[in-house]
């Protein structure tokens, strides 16, 4: 088996065979193939695109890689979820210790962010004491005695795709659905989940901008992991604006406490039921979406899903007294309105330049080597259709320096205000099962 042949097979339309496909990932994984091959296979499934059993393949070649996580030792369908990322994406604060709070066990992998604002590890370490660092055993410990742990990423699990994934980069062939798809499942099936559930974003804020790829991209993954013997679904959710009003680290961890408490952001908390509910029912514990719905509101409202986010943050360390002094949580020197020029309606929130504006602040990472302060961000106030007066305050600045001029510059230009009435976004779109689609 010659490499230069199968790049030759895909760039001429063909299917590459599973032994194949195992081949080129070995290969690459020890070095034996290089670079330059690698980056003609992956141009050439960038214009010839893959078949289904094609993605399913690579993505279990990229498995097969590396390490996987066990959870074998942890009782129940363990369900994971994935979104594809975003501004203001809180969900995960929310929904971990909202599953839990139901029987669901929550064994959760996270990653740092790169980007408008941390990931979900960097957003947890603003909780004073809380720590990632803790042993597998420990962490399949927390899981079956609290229902809910996190742990960070193995620098193990997928090497092939952490390759592939950096060469992707340099080489224009990121765009492409089967590349992209089989790195994102690959990672969420090393990481030993029964069954996944995908917040797939379309819009602005999304990777993916247009509907189309959206569900292209929904559709691809869903068939991956039903084939794997994985059951999966997506949801395809808006992100054309951004989730919830805070951006930013202890931000969004005061946001997701309050959304806990019923008193959030109303879109937070409606995508956060959503994408709860397809867990709830992947892991048994309701028949259909409605009943599963109604055990995580009665969650909310009984204070069950609070404290299981309180005993989660404890053991790990955290502080969890800033559940309810959220005042402890890490705060900046300065906080700053944005008025409103005019009386009007808002037309638009183009959230990755807000997204932008929050990491100029230092909220997120420009290069991997980048520091984050957790105090940092931008609260909004409004949301697309709602109505505002002028000096309201659109958002409000939470900084650590006193010159904002730039990051207040970047969001009048990023919230456009329109004399006219404006339809609110829909939050959901459709959801994708595989049977259907």
């Amino acid at each position: 088996m010659r490499t230069v042949d199968l790049i030759a097979k895909k760039r001429d339309g063909g299917e590459l065979f599973s032994e194949e496909i195992s081949f080129l990932i070995r290969g690459y994984t020890d070095g034996t193939i290089p670079d330059y091959q690698m980056s003609a296979l992956a141009m050439a499934v960038l214009f010839r695109g893959m078949t289904p059993r094609e993605r399913a393949d690579l993505t279990m070649a990229m498995v097969d890689s590396g390490d996987k996580i066990d959870l074998s030792g942890v009782s129940g369908v363990k369900v994971d979820k994935h979104s594809t990322g975003g501004v203001g994406d809180t969900t995960t604060l929310v929904l971990a210790p909202l599953v839990a709070s139901v029987g669901v066990p929550v064994a959760k992998m996270s990653g740092r962010g790169l980007g408008h604002t941390g990931g979900t590890i960097d957003k947890l370490e603003s909780v004073p004491g809380f720590h990632v660092e803790i042993s597998n055993e420990q962490f399949l410990e927390l899981v079956n005695t609290n229902g809910l742990a996190v742990i960070g990423q193995s620098g193990d699990l997928t090497p092939a795709d952490k390759k592939l994934y950096a060469l992707r980069d340099v080489t224009a062939t990121v765009e492409s659905i089967p590349l992209i798809a089989s790195s994102i499942m690959s990672k969420k099936i090393a990481a030993g989940a029964d069954a996944i559930v995908l917040d797939v974003k379309t819009g602005d804020g999304a990777f993916m901008k247009e509907m189309e790829d959206t569900r292209e991209l929904a559709r691809a993954m869903v068939d991956i992991g039903n084939r794997v013997g994985r059951r999966t679904i997506a949801v395809i959710s808006d992100m054309s604006q951004p989730l919830g009003f805070a951006i930013g680290n202890a931000l969004e961890v005061k946001e997701a406490i309050d959304t806990l408490r019923g008193e959030g952001p109303a879109d937070l908390y409606e995508l956060s039921l959503t994408l709860g509910s397809h867990m709830v029912v992947l892991a048994g514990k309701a028949d259909n979406v409605e009943s599963a719905r109604k055990l995580l509101e009665e969650s909310v409202a009984s204070g069950k899903a609070l404290e299981t986010f309180k005993t989660f943050l404890a053991a790990q360390g955290g502080d969890a007294s800033v559940v309810d002094h959220p005042e402890r949580l890490p705060t900046a020197a300065y906080v700053i309105q944005v008025p409103a020029l005019s009386d009007g309606y808002i037309a638009g929130l183009a959230a990755e330049r807000i997204g932008t504006a929050a990491m100029m602040l230092g909220a997120g990472r420009a290069t991997k080597e980048s520091e984050i302060d957790l105090a940092v961000g931008i609260v909004l106030h409004k949301k697309v259709g709602d109505r505002v007066a002028k000096g309201e305050p659109l958002a409000t600045i939470h900084a650590n320096r006193q010159q904002v001029d730039d990051v207040m510059e970047s969001l009048y230009g990023s919230i456009a205000v329109g004399a006219e009435p404006v339809e609110a976004l829909p939050l959901v779109y459709g959801v994708v099962d595989g049977s259907s689609d």
